[in-house]
């Protein structure tokens, strides 16, 4: 019987490759978007095409506990139940320190933070019941030690998204794995938007084989941690950067 993923934010750059990687390794995944409806509709219609996996599209805004609640729901009247989660969904506003405030702080919080819980502790009772289960948070270096004063709360809210992470592994443990994967600088079409050449070579630099990451290669941890072949990794941070030195 094929396992179900779950990707939330299913339609950017990593998640998208995410989605890829696992159709492509067999499993059966469900896209969860909150804005990107066409782009959510388009990447299912190939990925069923494509794979000939159960491809759905389930639109969620994972800070709101009852929406992340009805798309489980839906999830297990249509496939049974998520065997596979993936925590992608995540939002980033940079701007001066001097131009946020509490409400856009409390956002990027809400999303990348207890998103990450409301979907993990919705679909726990399922892992739990079958003895089986996997989690993977993605996180940031920007969590651990690439810090941008412009990005302070999207860094507070990876280092919280980490401490989640070890707390979600002891409380699910065994046979529920809990891990998260901190990516450096992955180029996304979304992250390089807007970059000129200078302010690239400057980033590349910081990086040990001078070049920015693939979300190809994000998507293929991912598939390690979640397959049979990880079963021993557990509680832990990965970083995946090139060998970053750092930023700022």
């Amino acid at each position: 019987m094929s396992r179900t993923v779950l990707v939330t934010g299913g339609t950017g750059g990593i998640g998208s490759a995410i989605v890829h990687a696992m159709a492509k390794a067999g499993y059966d995944v469900v896209i969860s978007y909150y804005q990107a409806e066409e782009k959510a509709r388009d990447l299912q219609a190939k990925i069923s095409g494509e794979f000939g996996v159960r491809c759905m599209a389930v639109r969620a805004d994972v800070a709101k506990e009852a929406d992340v609640d009805a798309m489980i729901t839906k999830i297990e009247e249509e496939f049974g139940g998520v065997d596979i989660l993936i925590n992608n969904a995540g939002i980033d506003q940079p701007d001066l320190f001097s131009r946020k405030n509490a409400d856009q702080f409390r956002r990027i919080l809400d999303v990348n933070v207890v998103g990450a819980y409301n979907c993990a502790s919705r679909v726990w009772p399922h892992m739990k019941e079958q003895e089986y289960g996997r989690i993977v948070n993605i996180s940031s270096t920007n969590g651990m030690n690439t810090y941008y004063p412009m990005c302070f709360d999207y860094d507070a809210s990876k280092a919280a998204l980490n401490a989640l992470t070890h707390d979600l592994a002891v409380q699910f443990a065994p046979f529920v794995h809990v891990n998260a994967i901190a990516p450096g600088f992955i180029g996304t079409p979304k992250e390089l938007a807007g970059y000129d050449a200078e302010f690239l070579k400057q980033e590349t630099d910081k990086i040990l084989v001078q070049r920015y990451g693939k979300p190809e290669e994000v998507a293929s941890l991912v598939r390690f941690l979640v397959s049979d072949e990880a079963d021993f990794i557990n509680n832990t941070i990965i970083r995946i950067d090139g060998g970053q030195l750092g930023s700022c």
